[in-house]
């Protein structure tokens, strides 16, 4: 069967599950069969044991049920128009919240402008600009699902 996951809590190690049946479904955390955290959203096949799921994965895409698609919070396209455009300034990762990574793109780019007068600051200006160009592309050759899971979800800085 099909559902989504209504919620689940990392300290009691359960969750509960809305079935494409209209029933909810308890599971715990030993039932999920994947290396990724389940999520609020998240859409899984199971199988069903009286009110409880078992052998829980994350739904393929494409594959049955409701068609309903995991909720995007940020945009891939968004993300990555920005860093092919900004990325030298790091504002992609602004976007996607990631302030840590965005502060110190913006920092060595703004190093490379002080230092331009030096020939070396367009080379600091140019390969900054390079990595936002590169983490564009990729966030744009990403499937929803993985640009959702890899960049929004576990937050990943670089590339």
């Amino acid at each position: 069967m099909q559902g989504q996951i209504l919620e689940y809590s990392v300290q009691t190690n359960a969750g509960v599950i809305t079935g494409d049946d209209g029933n909810r479904y308890t599971f715990a955390g030993s039932e999920w069969k994947e290396s990724a955290l389940p999520a609020r959203g998240m859409r899984v096949d199971f199988e069903v044991h009286g009110a409880t799921a078992v052998s829980v994965y994350r739904a393929l895409a494409g594959g049955g049920g409701s068609g309903v698609a995991v909720s995007c919070t940020k945009s891939k396209v968004a993300a990555g128009v920005l860093g092919i455009l900004l990325g030298g300034l790091g504002i992609h990762k602004f976007y996607l919240g990631l302030t840590g990574p965005g502060f110190i793109m913006l920092g060595i780019a703004i190093l490379g402008a002080i230092t331009a007068i030096l020939i070396i600051g367009f080379f600091i200006a140019a390969a900054i600009g390079l990595i936002g160009f590169i983490e564009g592309i990729i966030y744009l050759t990403k499937s929803d699902e993985e640009f959702e899971e890899l960049y929004v979800r576990q937050r990943k800085g670089w590339f």
